[in-house]
């Protein structure tokens, strides 16, 4: 049963179509016997023509279908046609090099393209499609094969033209590439939302909401640190951390094993090792996180350290709340917080 001041909180939340109440609650509408998730895109009813619910499940069995604009028993941002046609289109042929007669011949505007894989990557199709061949590059210079060589294959006549575009996407010339490394970046659906992982082959370097604010330059910062370049991609500790947190959010685990790469001071990684130590179900201070690394009088640097973590969840960032058992800040939101606190309680009691 949700609380009547909660309903208010939720339908502001559905007003704004706030994703950070993505998981969190449905909403069932009177007038049109439909329900759906908090970011819907159709026209809002009035408050007292809403019903929310928790789960998907309540607002079925409360005789509500599931809207066909928002999906609400599909993941957030799930994969529209036109996305899962363009990509396989990509997978096939990622030499390809698109044009608009391309795009007739799938029958799929190009401004539709355009729109939704800026929606769901945060890049439009043909920067997607830049990016995965510029990766094929980067691959072939990597495995011994000339700068002309994956020049021309990826169709670059100019080499200054091409050049340019791998600095642009990939962060380094092509010739510096054997000097760094290459780091996969994916797309990871939650019930909170998407989420955003980095890795390489070995480990995972970032984990964070999609709509987190300053991601962007998190990503920018990572690729600077690592020298390393940031492609589309799937490595194996991306699809370990992407089965642990099914796990984790059908409340089957609670320790994630998946290898992770720390990038931070070593006044950092202390506090990160601290947070790594508090078990799912409970709560620490920033007061007692400092007293436990023998600095009781560094509440500040341990607050600072806490929002410099980069990979959400799987360090437990979001188990530290303030002394006063307020629950402070999160680069996830309060509401996502509060979420995967209860979440984690809840488990601990079964």
């Amino acid at each position: 049963m949700i609380a009547d001041d909660l309903k208010e909180q939720y339908y502001q939340a559905l007003l704004a179509k706030d994703s950070e109440y993505e998981g969190l609650f449905y909403v069932g509408v009177k007038t049109t016997g439909v329900f759906c998730r908090p970011t819907c895109p159709a026209r809002k009813p009035k408050f007292e023509n809403c019903e929310f619910y928790e789960t998907a499940q309540e607002a079925l069995l409360a005789s509500f279908r599931p809207c066909q604009r928002c999906r609400p028993l599909s993941h957030p941002n799930h994969v529209s046609d036109v996305v899962r046609l363009l990509v396989e289109a990509v997978e096939n042929n990622p030499e390809k090099r698109w044009k608009e007669q391309d795009f007739k011949d799938l029958s799929i505007d190009e401004s539709t393209a355009r729109r939704q894989f800026k929606k769901r990557f945060g890049m439009t199709f043909v920067e997607y499609a830049r990016a995965r061949r510029m990766g094929l590059a980067l691959k072939n210079i990597r495995s011994g094969h000339t700068v002309i060589d994956s020049q021309l294959s990826t169709g670059y006549e100019s080499s200054s033209g091409f050049r340019d575009a791998f600095s642009r996407i990939m962060g380094a010339a092509p010739t510096q590439v054997n000097e760094g490394q290459v780091l996969k970046a994916s797309w990871i659906d939650t019930r909170l939302g998407p989420m955003m992982a980095v890795a390489d082959d070995k480990q995972l370097y970032l984990l964070e909401f999609i709509d987190r604010r300053g991601l962007e330059r998190e990503v920018e910062r990572l690729r600077i640190r690592t020298k390393s370049a940031i492609v589309p991609g799937m490595t194996p500790p991306i699809q370990s951390i992407e089965r642990e947190l099914e796990q984790y959010f059908d409340g089957t685990l609670t320790a994630f094993d998946t290898p992770l790469f720390y990038l931070g001071t070593p006044f950092q990684k202390r506090v990160w090792e601290q947070l790594s130590l508090i078990p799912a179900g409970e709560t620490r201070s920033y007061q007692e996180i400092a007293i436990a690394l023998g600095k009781p009088t560094a509440c500040r640097a341990v607050a600072q350290a806490n929002g410099a973590n980069q990979l959400a969840i799987v360090i437990p960032c979001h188990r530290v709340i303030n002394t006063s058992g307020e629950l402070g800040g999160y680069g996830g939101g309060i509401t996502r917080k509060n979420w995967l606190l209860q979440h984690e309680k809840q488990g601990a009691l079964q």
